[in-house]
């Protein structure tokens, strides 16, 4: 309906300048409403995830006496990784990227990605932080949308809650 009611008003107009403003507002007017589209998507990826987060939550009190020896200094026995490493990341990163919700008059784009890796390999809380609101949007998604689980943090034995960071920059044509 909107795609006719553009079309009407496109071929009533005679001026050509006028006739490709009104192309141009279309074009932008279809990836706002796809970035409408994506921002519902990205809220019930959200929640989806919270509510998996919510139901791993395993809330026991530990009693701590205190002659528990506590470790002055913490041993990390392996760093966060990636299956295949970094750039097995950036590759699938790269490939669940969704290109078109990326609404740019630059041509080069760049957010930094930041992650928690949980104790069980699964990323919550994800936050793109770029000047780019449709490329930080589309590069959230991305993440929550990886299949394999990372490798966590292990220190003093124990796997741990680690802050990842990845930075993401695309050129938009």
């Amino acid at each position: 309906m909107l795609s006719q009611e553009f079309k009407k008003k496109f071929d009533a107009e005679k001026d050509d300048r006028i006739k490709f403003s009104i192309q141009e507002d279309y074009r932008l007017f279809m990836k706002k409403m796809d970035s409408i589209e994506n921002i519902a998507m990205i809220g019930a990826l959200l929640k989806v995830k919270n509510l998996e987060d919510l139901s791993k939550l395993d809330i026991h009190k530990k009693n701590f006496s205190s002659e528990t020896p506590v470790s002055s200094v913490p041993v990390m026995e392996s760093a966060v990784n990636y299956p295949g490493g970094i750039n097995e990341l950036r590759e699938e990163v790269a490939n669940l990227f969704y290109r078109g919700g990326v609404n740019s008059d630059i041509k080069t784009v760049k957010t930094n990605v930041a992650f928690v890796v949980e104790k069980d390999g699964t990323i919550t809380n994800v936050k793109a932080r770029g000047d780019n609101f449709t490329f930080n949007r589309q590069a959230e998604i991305a993440v929550y949308s990886i299949s394999q689980k990372f490798s966590p943090t292990i220190i003093n034995g124990d796997a741990v809650r680690y802050q990842y960071h990845l930075p993401l920059t695309m050129n938009v044509e």
